[in-house]
């Protein structure tokens, strides 16, 4: 994906499910009037779940994930079909597809009734239009919502208009909750962005949550200032107006808090977006584990991304480093990227997540609910750092919703 592009975890994630050859991908090549999935008349073709970032009007940017079949067979098979429903989770519209020469069975049913328990906004396909005689297929009325289903042919393209025009009504069009940081600004406010530029930086760009907080401070009508964490200092002496807010790459938290005066909220990229696509209050929550954690208890460390890692890695090297400091104990790391979460977390006594940039906020919020759920405490790395140096209460003081947590 480009620079200009909407940026993936921005688009509406569009899973394709369904049994073996029920047509997936011939409906997605329909949808998309391009070859994006392999056709074929061999089961399974499709091995692990693929996404394609795209534009699908009249939707707009989008993300398309083609599933293994649900019905797909052997150890193997069992291992593709945890993947396909591991997909449900930064699934924002689902859309099964059946083979209407056949009509619905057990996997669809359990398909349909997963959709429904994660409130995922749904679509069901009868595909192979072209082969069915009058009233030759099956589905189950009680299970089914025959508003929410339409016949198609993926060979013939009938109804493919039609389908993408339900597609674009399933997608949710309200306002999200909280922006990045708009909502904390005025127009013409000054924001400082503290932004290190060391080996760990991806050459001649800015990563992900930097470039989205500079565009999200310019559509508030204020006005973003970028420096290095050397020149934080002598650029709040000779700005003339003092900031409203300095944002900072976590890893710099120490040097950027002593440099900026109390009467500067100040908190971290990371922080926004634990409130942008997470559960801030959660997260404040689970840092306290640091507490309570013992001599070889086992510490997840997970991010969204799959960056390559550097020698002094954030998540690989620096945290674990900083934790066993801060507490004194020897404990176990164990670390996930990208779309690998474990459903079950109970050998762990803590969590410690990225900000989470490059998720989606369903697959974002689906792993902290992980957590509550199974009493397992979940903090985010900016949250984490700036309780370990003993600034926390600062960092999270622009968000006034969340002040009762930090009173002791």
């Amino acid at each position: 994906m480009g620079l200009n592009s909407t940026p993936s975890a921005e688009r509406v994630h569009i899973g394709i499910f369904g049994k073996r050859n029920a047509g997936k991908s011939s409906v997605i090549n329909a949808i998309t009037n391009q070859s994006l999935a392999i056709v074929s008349d061999i089961k399974g073709t499709t091995t692990d779940p693929v996404s394609k970032a795209m534009e699908l009007l009249p939707l707009g940017p989008v993300i398309i994930i083609d599933t293994p079949g649900l019905d797909d067979v052997g150890e193997l098979g069992k291992m593709r079909v945890q993947k396909s429903y591991q997909v449900l989770n930064k699934t924002d519209i689902g859309i099964l597809v059946v083979d209407g020469t056949l009509g619905t069975t057990s996997e669809d049913d359990a398909l349909i009734s997963r959709f429904k328990e994660k409130n995922i906004p749904y679509i069901v396909v009868m595909n192979k239009l072209d082969l069915m005689k009058e009233n030759s297929f099956h589905i189950n009325e009680s299970t089914y919502d025959l508003s929410n289903t339409i016949w198609v042919s993926s060979t013939t393209n009938e109804n493919i208009h039609e389908l993408k025009e339900m597609i674009a009504k399933q997608a949710i069009t309200d306002e999200p909750k909280y922006k990045i940081v708009a909502d904390l600004l005025n127009p013409s406010d000054f924001v400082v962005l503290v932004v290190p530029i060391d080996k760990a930086a991806p050459k001649g760009r800015l990563i992900l949550p930097q470039q989205q907080t500079i565009r999200d401070i310019l559509e508030a009508n204020a006005t973003a200032i970028v420096v290095k964490e050397c020149e934080l200092k002598e650029t709040l002496q000779s700005l003339g107006k003092k900031p409203k807010l300095v944002i900072t790459d976590s890893q710099v938290f120490a040097k950027v808090s002593a440099e900026t005066p109390k009467d500067i909220l100040l908190t971290s990229f990371s922080i926004l977006f634990a409130r942008y696509k997470g559960d801030l209050e959660e997260t404040i929550k689970g840092v306290r584990a640091l507490e309570s954690l013992k001599d070889n208890d086992t510490v997840l460390i997970s991010e969204g991304c799959t960056h390559h890692r550097q020698c002094d890695d954030i998540g690989k090297v620096k945290i674990p480093k900083w934790v066993m400091q801060y507490t004194n104990k020897h404990l176990n790391f164990e670390f996930t990227s990208g779309t690998e979460f474990p459903c079950d977390l109970s050998k762990y006594q803590m969590i410690i997540h990225c900000g989470g940039c490059t998720l989606n906020e369903r697959e974002m919020k689906y792993r902290v609910k992980c957590a509550k759920d199974q009493n397992i405490p979940i903090t985010n790395y900016g949250i984490l750092i700036s309780y370990i140096q003993g600034i926390l209460k600062r960092t999270v003081e622009p968000f006034s919703q969340i002040s009762h947590l930090l009173e002791e």
